[in-house]
């Protein structure tokens, strides 16, 4: 199991590692320490988006705050619910659901989230659509692909953040209008997350 981890976390390492030095991503905001960029996925009409921000917080308090699900609500950019579905070692089954602006029915996910502890203190969270876990319910549609990570890092009495994702929210939808979501996503989210993380 131990050997398991280690292979997925390097797994893992190298696509953070692909992704950061491929040279495809571009800066689109940087705003309150926080900086959002977005890459243009082959085959799709929707980009990825990265966030990175530092976080004065331990890592304890930090992994706490993300493993409260329900409340994690709270701080995740247009988070409507969130529950979690099962939990069975370092993975987690969570049911989020999103609020969309008309006239876009509202979608809901299915993430299956796999922690991983690296030796040099860093925490990655591999984050991975599985979209017929459940069946959808009735007034939703299903956000079919969801691929990402967060990956958190001690530096300097501080906690690094990035957040990753690229997802296909299934249905009908202008890519102009999802494209808009990928850039408010991660800066609001990691905003409100920062905030949450480092009160005192």
């Amino acid at each position: 199991m131990l050997r398991l981890a280690r292979l997925l976390l390097g797994v893992v390492s190298l696509l953070v590692i692909s992704a950061a030095q491929a040279g495809q991503w571009r800066v689109v905001k940087d705003q309150a320490g926080i900086q959002v960029y977005l890459q243009t996925i082959p085959g799709s009409s929707f980009q990825a988006f990265r966030g990175v921000t530092r976080m004065r917080v331990s890592m304890p308090r930090l992994l706490a705050l993300q493993d409260d699900v329900s409340a994690a609500c709270a701080w995740m950019h247009a988070c409507g619910e969130q529950k979690l579905l099962k939990h069975k070692g370092n993975v987690r089954w969570v049911y989020s659901r999103f609020q969309a602006p008309w006239p876009v029915k509202a979608r809901d996910s299915i993430v299956q989230v796999t922690t991983l502890h690296a030796a040099d203190g860093r925490v990655i969270r591999k984050l991975h659509g599985v979209a017929d876990y459940l069946p959808v319910r009735p007034g939703f549609v299903r956000i079919n692909r969801v691929e990402g990570f967060w990956q958190l890092t001690p530096r300097d009495g501080e906690i690094e953040v990035i957040y990753q994702v690229h997802s296909e929210p299934g249905g009908s939808v202008l890519a102009w209008l999802a494209n808009g979501f990928v850039v408010d996503a991660p800066f609001n989210t990691l905003q409100a997350l920062r905030q949450l993380a480092e009160q005192r």
